[in-house]
């Protein structure tokens, strides 16, 4: 599929290299925002890799549940197993299982969740790579966080040395490890800090493909209201110049700017670590469906694999 520029019948090189940098993109859901769509498969091309988020306090059945329904609708599904949450060794161990036998999933991100006070034993997703669990149950597809502009929580100083170490342990346990690995990162609205924060990561020797978070369409306030719930950092200052702008202030956000010099850059320079784009759905999950959609979005990812 090309989209053609608005003047004329050739289609736009900026565009094209959009719509290549959007293939195999994937999205994000919830237990409870994935019961509100019918059906997936009216909004999204089949095979299209859906993550399920385990937020606190969300039970294990609704999302076992969530991912058998998204596998039956013909997705694939990379369920969040947030490390702080998981009580103990035995609890890991049933979540990969049930995982596993209930709906036939084989692939995880890993990371530390949300919440200040672990429940348990587990601090990290490294801690929970280190069980050998998730290879023994022949997971074969396992992503781990990613932070392009640090993390105030790893790094309380501001700096990035907690967060570099952390990448570096999980690059090492990817070379002696037959797991396929990828970074999924915190969304970003800027590009600037993205393309340097990933070229850093090369020249340390990081080559794990890296997928980065963009924010789908959604209202300039609701964008504003997560960032800064999330930490998300030195990108804020696009939203923050936008609100400025009166003009600008109640028309939905949307993530064609960073996507486009991204996808630009991409296409410059093939090598570059960035190989594919997670979506957040702020705005709703129609709303981001449609617009990855419009802009090229496709899948060709056969099912279980990354």
């Amino acid at each position: 599929m090309s989209i053609l520029h608005p003047s004329s019948n050739i289609a736009s090189e900026v565009n094209l290299n959009l719509e290549a940098f959007l293939k195999d993109f994937s999205i994000e859901v919830m237990p409870r925002t994935a019961a509100k769509i019918e059906n997936f498969c009216d909004i999204l091309p089949q095979q299209t890799l859906i993550y399920i988020a385990h937020i606190e306090g969300t039970p294990i059945k609704e999302m076992v549940d969530t991912a058998k329904r998204l596998v039956d609708e013909g997705f694939d599904v990379m369920p969040h197993f947030p490390a702080r949450i998981i009580k103990n060794h035995a609890t890991l161990v049933d979540w990969i299982k049930r995982y596993q036998n209930e709906s036939g999933v084989k692939q995880a991100l890993l990371l530390a969740g949300g919440v200040d006070k672990p429940y348990g034993e587990y601090q990290c997703s490294m801690d929970l790579l280190e069980t050998g669990e998730f290879d023994k149950a022949g997971f074969t597809n396992l992503h781990v966080a990613g932070h392009p502009e640090g993390n105030i929580d790893i790094d309380k100083d501001g700096s990035t040395s907690n967060v570099d170490a952390a990448i570096s342990l999980k690059q090492t346990f990817s070379k002696r490890t037959d797991a396929k690995m990828a970074m999924t990162t915190q969304f970003c609205f800027e590009s600037g800090p993205v393309i340097k924060w990933a070229n850093r990561m090369a020249s340390r020797g990081i080559d794990i493909p890296i997928h980065i978070g963009v924010a789908g369409p959604a209202k300039l306030q609701t964008m504003i209201k997560f960032s800064l719930a999330c930490g998300v950092g030195a990108s804020l200052r696009v939203l923050k110049r936008r609100a400025k702008d009166v003009t600008k202030l109640l028309l939905p956000f949307k993530p064609n700017q960073i996507l486009t010099e991204l996808a630009e850059h991409k296409a410059a320079n093939p090598n570059f670590l960035i190989t594919n784009v997670h979506f957040f759905p702020l705005g709703g999950i129609k709303t981001n469906a449609n617009w990855a959609m419009e802009n090229g979005g496709t899948s060709t990812m056969p099912a279980n694999q990354s």
